[in-house]
């Protein structure tokens, strides 16, 4: 098992590599750059001339290594990453990117493992409850919520919240994580259940889509693996409905659902990050999005190139999951 992990992680590192280069080329491919934005804000609040402002904005640029070829910064950034864990320093929070990303990742992360947790947990069982029951009204209404689950955009149910909490709730405290009294305050039953209601809207489109890709996949191998040859033996054999179906034919049915595990962490995030852009949260969503408008690249940069690590993760930890299952898998993939 060790050298299996071993090869995953040997495999991944090349693959990383060339997401790096492909972030950072995609992020430096539109035109313009934070010295840019420097130079519109010194024109439009400080009335300087565009002569004074582009002299100015070319001085940083000299400063921070801006006007350098693209290819010198990227192996400068990685330099940075590798020999002294520095992952650039961001011009617009004027602070390094290490603790932007300190501060908003550990968020972002939190809310997307409960939304895995929650969908993980959900899907599987309202799966395995339509599975037994098919054809049945409960089958046919559990189908429906997949199938809106899975065509619904996140970002137009986050507004539809948005606009029912604040036109029709009056809800005013929205783009935060607690109210102003529970800001500084120390952890408290009374602070977790302010939390709980500043983030379920997140929470709860974030889990809807995984919920329901969980549910169909489980409905669907689950009803193959009822009709297999080893389950009727089981059911001649005298054991009840349930030993069937909880101990012969979910374990089985279960494999697409570990496999898919590779993958649901980065789409819990993208499913996060897209909320919380909607909601204005202070997570990782709103921090690409704005670093990008204004060309803070090692922002973006760093960004990208943590949900993509995430990616690779999942799908080690995946391959990890499905070995201890299947024993082919160790013994075709190198274990």
């Amino acid at each position: 098992m060790l050298r299996f992990l071993l090869v995953r992680i040997a495999s991944a590192i090349p693959v990383l590599i060339i997401l790096s280069i492909v972030t950072f080329a995609i992020i430096q491919a539109p035109p313009g750059d934070y010295a840019d934005y420097i130079r519109s804000q010194l024109i439009n609040q400080s009335g300087a001339s565009f002569a004074q402002a582009e002299e100015q904005a070319q001085a940083y640029r000299v400063e921070h290594g801006l006007d350098r070829p693209m290819v010198v910064q990227y192996f400068n950034w990685i330099k940075g990453i590798v020999t002294k864990g520095d992952f650039g320093y961001s011009m617009f929070y004027n602070k390094p990117v290490a603790d932007v990303v300190s501060e908003r990742l550990p968020r972002t992360l939190a809310l997307a493992l409960v939304c895995h947790i929650f969908a993980s947990v959900l899907g599987i069982g309202f799966g395995i409850w339509a599975a037994t029951r098919q054809y049945s009204w409960i089958d046919s209404l559990l189908s429906g919520v997949s199938f809106l689950g899975m065509t619904v955009p996140r970002f137009l149910m986050a507004l539809i919240i948005v606009y029912l909490l604040v036109f029709q709730f009056n809800v005013s405290e929205i783009g935060s994580f607690f109210s102003p009294q529970y800001g500084g305050a120390p952890w408290s039953w009374a602070k977790f259940v302010d939390l709980v209601s500043h983030v379920w809207p997140v929470v709860a489109i974030a889990t809807f889509g995984g919920l329901a890709y969980n549910m169909r996949v489980m409905r669907g191998n689950l009803l193959d693996t009822l009709n297999a040859q080893y389950v009727e033996t089981a059911r001649a054999k005298g054991l009840s409905g349930a030993a069937v179906v909880m101990r012969h034919a979910v374990p089985n049915a279960l494999h697409p659902l570990v496999m898919y595990q590779g993958v649901v962490l980065p789409y819990m995030l993208t499913g996060e990050i897209e909320t919380a852009i909607i909601f204005s949260l202070p997570t990782v969503g709103p921090a690409i999005v704005g670093s990008m408008a204004i060309g803070d690249v090692y922002v973006t940069a760093t960004f990208m190139m943590v949900l993509s690590a995430t990616l690779i993760v999942g799908n080690i930890i995946a391959d990890m999951l499905l070995a201890m299952l299947d024993p082919r898998v160790r013994q075709y993939g190198g274990a």
